[in-house]
């Protein structure tokens, strides 16, 4: 698999299809705890690269394939930063980001910091800041320090995904097997902190390209229906979708049904 080399020590691992006929490519964003598999499920990427698009997908420095040095500052800056220079180097034709939870906010930002798209997808990612954000996304490292990122699934799943999706993960929990702290030098452990510095006060009415707003109602960590709609309200050209059936993690939930989602949006774009 091809990787693009920051600095002694560190690069960034992605996955580049060609766009075919359609034109276009798909670049996706990863949430805190992702990885390019939850792009590469069969019913996402194969199927949108079947309708003739392409797909940019990549880990963090501190997620999957991807090398960190020890020292280096797993900010969001940083993954910015890094968004930048692999849209540079891999010059996808007529990106459309698609950024899942966190991984939205980091893909507006680095529209605005100049990373080409033709549209933007935004995957329960809309919230506004404040102490209810402030706690969860401090609890999410607490527990992570505490238990690694098993803890942090199974004490928020619950809140996170629809009662299908709960009950076929029930077997593989609560098991034995101790849990495992992530240590402070783990790469995962260095994001899920750096995270707390994320700037959620986003100049959402500075997006100037056609954004698709997807919402899972059954994420009853993030999503705030009121808020959602003030924040959404601000993008000035928006399309709105929600998922009944699927909470916080859409693609996993609903992988068919979201790629459809994708294609749907990228047909009404203007991709010439």
């Amino acid at each position: 698999m091809p990787s693009l080399d920051i600095a002694a020590g560190e690069s960034l691992h992605y996955e580049y299809d060609a766009p075919g006929a359609a034109g276009a490519t798909f670049v996706f964003v990863n949430a805190l705890a992702g990885s390019t598999a939850t792009w590469q499920h069969q019913e996402i990427g194969p199927v949108l690269r079947a309708a003739g698009f392409g797909t940019l997908c990549w880990d963090f420095r501190g997620q999957g394939q991807s090398r960190c040095g020890p020292a280096t500052e797993l900010s969001p800056r940083v993954v910015v930063e890094d968004l930048r220079r692999l849209a540079a180097h891999v010059r996808p034709p007529r990106p459309i980001l698609v950024g899942l939870s966190i991984g939205g906010l980091f893909a507006a930002q680095g529209h605005l910091a100049g990373v080409p798209a033709v549209g933007l997808v935004l995957v329960n990612t809309l919230r506004k800041p404040g102490p209810r954000l402030e706690w969860i996304n401090q609890a999410v490292v607490a527990l992570a320090r505490a238990g690694g990122t098993r803890l942090v699934m199974e004490a928020n799943l619950p809140l996170l995904v629809n009662p299908g999706q709960l009950a076929a993960m029930r077997p593989g929990v609560f098991t034995a097997e101790p849990y495992r702290p992530l240590e402070p030098s783990d790469g995962l452990f260095r994001l899920f902190a750096g995270s707390l510095a994320a700037d959620w006060d986003f100049p959402w009415e500075r997006l100037t390209v056609p954004v698709l707003v997807m919402t899972g109602l059954h994420d009853r960590v993030f999503y705030l229906a009121a808020d959602v709609e003030e924040l959404a309200a601000r993008i000035p050209t928006r399309r709105t979708l929600t998922f009944a059936d699927a909470g916080h993690l859409i693609p996993t939930e609903r992988p068919r049904p979201f790629a459809d989602a994708l294609l749907d949006f990228a047909r009404t774009l203007r991709i010439d």
